[in-house]
């Protein structure tokens, strides 16, 4: 019996929109295309190769596929990034108006395992970022400023001071940096990525229309406004990350610090020099910045002795 072949409208669709709107590197775009290509095949193998559509899968296909990744001998963390995948298809199928229902609402994720203390993994700042993304689709004020301070504090790694003192001034969106000022009135430009500028031209939109709404006592200078015009305080700043935090840290109570803590840690995993992170930090010393090396080090010695025979 051949499997019924996956609608492929919806689907190059939302990989059209991932990559052009929300700005996802091709790497990670080819993973959500392979994790859903790989659902579809399931979906046609349930439906034992009649035809189906995307609004045919309700919560027992979606229950029966989580039992497909664990019995295929997935580890924890690939299951739930193959979940990720389809919730977010489903989650954009949904408010574009494509089905009814979503049915990948109540469907579990696993719990992941635990790894040391202190920042996220790829993983988890994929599943948190894409969640931020998608409420701030909505194109609701808080929403998209939480997913433009989520995007900024990961893209370059700033205390959480930092972040709450950047006037709009201080973002050059065009040339893609931000001038930050540092412990002891200390600046320093610092680059940002490209998802990041597109979450922050995306909060600009509904920034420009609070300021138009309230007027002359806006703050204009500031770059991240509450709902009155004002600066965004340290502690609102503080609020919104950590709440985005509990959703994907299993239970640690990860501080803001997280972030920039995952932010060094990532770029040093992936080979960046240890003075150009310095630098980015606005660490004083290079020896603060090591802290971040003894981490990645211990990360290693973690993964060794866990998958090594004899570690």
């Amino acid at each position: 019996m051949t499997d019924a072949a996956p609608p492929p409208d919806a689907l190059a669709q939302f990989l059209e929109h991932l990559a052009k709107e929300r700005a996802l590197s091709p790497h990670t775009v080819s993973a959500y295309g392979r994790d859903l290509r790989e659902f579809a095949t399931f979906v046609g193998q349930q439906m034992g190769g009649e035809a189906w559509d995307w609004a045919t899968v309700d919560r027992l296909v979606m229950r029966g596929y989580l039992g497909h990744l664990t019995r295929r001998g997935l580890s924890t963390r690939s299951t739930a990034r193959a979940l990720s995948a389809v919730r977010s298809f489903y989650r954009w199928m949904y408010r574009e108006e494509l089905i009814d229902r979503n049915p990948t609402r109540t469907v579990g994720t696993p719990k992941l395992s635990k790894h040391l203390p202190g920042y996220l993994d790829r993983t988890q700042v994929e599943i948190m970022l894409t969640a931020a993304a998608t409420r701030a689709e909505s194109g609701d004020h808080r929403d998209r400023r939480t997913h433009a301070l989520l995007e900024l504090f990961y893209s370059c790694g700033l205390r959480l001071s930092e972040l709450g003192g950047i006037d709009r001034s201080d973002l050059d969106l065009l040339g893609g940096q931000v001038k930050v000022r540092g412990k002891g009135r200390k600046q320093r430009i610092v680059p940002v990525g490209r998802a990041a500028r597109l979450a922050l031209r995306n909060y600009e939109s509904v920034r420009d229309v609070l300021i138009g709404r309230i007027g002359a006592k806006a703050d204009r200078r500031a770059l991240f406004l509450n709902d009155r015009g004002q600066r965004l305080s340290v502690r609102s700043i503080q609020t919104s990350v950590v709440r985005c935090l509990a959703e994907v840290d299993e239970g640690q109570g990860l501080s803001t610090h997280a972030l920039r803590h995952t932010f060094a840690t990532h770029l040093l995993d992936a080979g960046a020099d240890l003075r150009a992170v310095q630098e980015l930090l606005g660490h004083a010393s290079v020896r603060t910045t090591q802290i971040y090396t003894h981490t990645s080090v211990e990360r290693l010695k973690a993964v060794h002795r866990q998958a090594h025979p004899k570690g």
